[in-house]
């Protein structure tokens, strides 16, 4: 069976990894030119997601280019600190780039077709099959679609409807760029508030001269050119204008960053992950932007996908079922985690603040905080399909 999937991300070459191993015929489009090499550190935590990344054979790559988490300090205006994380307990039990996850995952399903510079523009289900029509203007037959293409879903779009349907704005936007490390930094992101806004910058542990700077601010939902990163240049400033601390000489550094990540913190809510011969995976069906262990339930939901393929000989109208009942309801669990990531980030008073700051200096707290994260990213028991391709 021919399957393509949308998206080159983490859960598209994780699922292709998996139809590739039970025998069907994988295809990934992706927009973009190559296997995106930016994006900040991720993580992943407990048995779980250990357990599916060490099925695939990828955790001696990915343990190789690790960053062995990252500390985050909250400082005042001077640089003084008033809390941490340390790095070890802020990266879970394995942290990479982003970048580095998504090529390791795609060089994994060596077997996978890869359609770069392209994105699927319309599908027509047919008793048969999926025909695509391609932005290029080529046209192909698929056995099946599968969406994992983002929060921002265009095959979601096409099979489901619009996103404005789905996609549920948080409170707050959050954006990135590269600067020059001027300031030595290493394993430690330094963060400093002002209510309702968030600025930061953190070392990158590749490259000693670059660093990376980061913000999060609370705004109601905001219109603006998601292709368009001189608009999304011009919300940053703005929006950080009058930021002490470092924020000066981090904005400037927008001048000449030329890779800009700007988003909404946002959870997708969406009733039905399949329709039909098209299925979604990862933060297409489920995603939360950040704070809602996205990465881990993408390899889980990608490998349970898949398994439930196997398991029904190909047939979508079995599998598609059994894939959201197995998975539904963890991976909507683990999205609540992303609901409170703003308010952490940037509270919105100088009160909260303050609590935010006493309560993350008090031991019991964290501990609660990560039993509850932990038990979030276990709820769930696996069948073992890689052994026996099916249930």
């Amino acid at each position: 069976m021919r399957v393509l999937i949308s998206g080159a991300g983490i859960a598209g070459p994780a699922l292709a990894y998996w139809l590739g191993r039970f025998g069907f015929e994988p295809a990934i489009v992706e927009a973009a030119p190559a296997v995106r090499t930016g994006g900040s550190a991720v993580d992943f935590r407990g048995p779980l997601h250990m357990g599916v990344l060490d099925r695939m054979g990828v955790l001696p790559a990915l343990r190789e280019v690790q960053t062995h988490g990252t500390a985050m300090r909250f400082v005042d205006e001077a640089g003084a600190r008033l809390m941490e994380w340390p790095a070890g307990l802020a990266g879970g039990d394995l942290e990479v780039r982003r970048g580095d996850l998504a090529r390791i995952l795609c060089e994994a399903g060596g077997g996978t077709e890869f359609l770069f510079g392209d994105r699927i523009a319309a599908m027509t289900e047919t008793p048969d099959g999926v025909e695509v029509t391609f932005a290029s203007g080529r046209q192909r037959v698929f056995d099946l679609v599968v969406g994992a293409d983002g929060v921002h879903s265009g095959v979601r779009r096409l099979a489901f409807g619009p996103e404005e349907q789905f996609v549920k704005h948080l409170g707050y936007y959050v954006g990135g760029w590269d600067v020059p490390n001027e300031w030595g930094l290493g394993r430690t992101m330094l963060l400093h508030n002002e209510p309702g806004r968030m600025i930061s910058v953190g070392g990158d542990h590749r490259d000693a001269a670059r660093a990376a700077a980061f913000v999060c601010f609370a705004s109601p939902p905001l219109r603006y050119d998601r292709r368009d990163p001189g608009e999304q240049k011009r919300l940053l400033r703005s929006r950080c204008a009058g930021m002490g601390w470092l924020a000066p000489r981090l904005l400037a550094g927008l001048d000449t960053a030329s890779d800009v990540y700007f988003d909404q913190i946002c959870r997708v809510d969406n009733p039905r992950w399949t329709k039909g011969r098209v299925a979604l995976v990862g933060d297409a069906a489920c995603g939360a932007t950040i704070g809602g262990q996205g990465n881990g339930t993408a390899v889980v939901s990608a490998y349970v996908l898949a398994g439930e393929l196997a398991a029904a000989r190909g047939d979508h109208r079995v599998a598609f079922p059994a894939y959201e009942k197995r998975i539904g309801k963890f991976a909507r669990g683990t999205q609540k985690g992303g609901d409170t990531t703003g308010k952490f980030l940037a509270p919105k008073t100088a009160t909260g603040i303050r609590l935010r700051n006493y309560l993350n200096n008090q031991k019991w707290f964290i501990d609660l905080t990560f039993k509850i994260a932990g038990d979030r990213s276990t709820d769930v028991v696996l069948p073992d399909y890689a052994t026996s391709g099916g249930r």
